[in-house]
């Protein structure tokens, strides 16, 4: 099963929706691929309302867990996956689990790149 990691946290509402948007294309795409995904943002942003805390110091050790279960570490590459402080620490864990690691172009997976969302910005996700 392959993990997909992309930059969630955003003070603007509207940036961490266009990555939830965003990292739901991307599951979608690699699963029509034929891959089995287990992506954390398309399973936790929904339980956010309910609750719980978007913060990587909540998740960590649930991510930790699937990441356990995992043969691989995806990446998108959506603004801001550098600075992210939870893409950070998936990479860290993947390597300390000697995960093998892929990085994912928006573009590939049909967002289109220069409508990704920017940390801080209202830019949306446009989807082909």
């Amino acid at each position: 099963m392959v993990y997909l990691a992309c930059p969630f946290s955003d003070p603007n509402p509207a940036v961490r929706q266009q990555r939830f948007d965003a990292a739901c294309q991307a599951t979608a795409a690699l699963m029509w691929a034929g891959l089995k995904v287990f992506s954390p943002i398309t399973h936790s942003f929904p339980l956010m309302r309910y609750g719980l805390a978007g913060d990587w110091k909540f998740w960590e050790s649930y991510d930790r867990a699937h990441l356990e279960a995992c043969t691989a570490l995806a990446v998108l590459m959506l603004d801001g996956w550098k600075e992210s402080v939870g893409v950070q620490a998936e990479l860290a864990i993947a390597a300390e689990l000697e995960l093998p690691v892929m990085l994912i172009v928006p573009a590939s997976v049909g967002i289109r790149a220069e409508s990704a969302p920017a940390a801080g910005t209202g830019a949306r996700v446009e989807v082909m």
